[in-house]
């Protein structure tokens, strides 16, 4: 992997991390136009940049989080990204070998069907009320915290994008679009921390970084500038709009690149 390579995958990791279209489906696409293949270890190594973006921008919250948890003693926040965490994290433990050595998954015919099912739903529940939906995720219920868990173990699969299945899942649960994105990115912070103590702790993972040590770190730069400012600009503009820009978008790609497969 060249420089270049690095920096364009760590920007397209942290532009798509966060936005709602995918980021393990882009990467796995921009593998293929760099090698012909995809690199899942690498894809999860992306996500010591996204995951520092994210403590950056929802510090506050965070420490208001820690301050409702151990003086106000309310626990319902916590507890709901606790459970919506869960069927994600067992999954992806279970599954992770499966994943990384999977010669179907990583492949874009996988990411175009999943980038075009996930695009369609976004159409659809962009159609659902938006200035009646005033909950956050405190006000969930642990049953509606599960069901957004569920959503978002399908984001295993490249395609369907963790942030995506959550602010979907959560607004079919009664969260307005800012609020859902917000609560979508909360419950990528275990995730994430999941996902990257697996890295460190496998000794075949931890080779791997140290035989990709210079190129990791420029592609986590790259990517930790770009997730700032795309959390940033999603919550702005989900503030006044909803997911149908990107479910198009997202339709729009898959068309494309299900229209090269069948040239080729």
């Amino acid at each position: 992997m060249t420089v270049l390579e690095a920096i364009v995958l760590g920007v397209v990791q942290g532009l798509t991390e966060f936005i709602p279209v995918s980021s393990s489906g882009h990467l796995v696409l921009a593998q293929w136009l760099f090698s012909g293949s995809a690199d899942h270890l690498l894809i999860q190594a992306l996500d010591f940049g996204t995951l520092a973006a994210l403590l950056i921008y929802f510090w506050p919250k965070l420490v208001d989080l820690f301050r409702r948890v151990f003086y106000e003693k309310d626990y319902r926040l916590a507890r709901n990204i606790l459970i919506t965490s869960i069927p994600a994290g067992l999954l992806g433990l279970l599954l992770a070998d499966f994943i990384q050595s999977s010669t179907v998954l990583l492949t874009p015919l996988v990411v175009a069907l999943m980038l075009a099912s996930v695009g369609v739903l976004m159409v659809v529940v962009d159609k659902l009320p938006k200035k009646s939906a005033k909950e956050t995720g405190t006000d969930l219920s642990p049953k509606r915290a599960l069901i957004i868990g569920v959503a978002q173990a399908f984001a295993l699969i490249p395609g369907v994008s963790r942030s995506g299945s959550t602010i979907l899942a959560s607004r079919i649960m009664g969260l307005a679009p800012k609020a859902a994105a917000e609560y979508s990115f909360m419950v990528s912070i275990p995730i994430m921390f999941g996902l990257i103590g697996k890295l460190l702790l496998k000794s075949s993972d931890r080779a791997y970084l140290a035989a990709h040590l210079d190129m990791v770190i420029i592609a986590n730069i790259a990517a930790f500038i770009s997730a700032i400012l795309a959390i940033h600009v999603l919550l702005s503009y989900l503030s006044k709009h909803g997911l149908a820009l990107f479910g198009w978008y997202r339709i729009a790609l898959a068309t494309v690149v299900i229209g090269v497969l069948l040239l080729q």
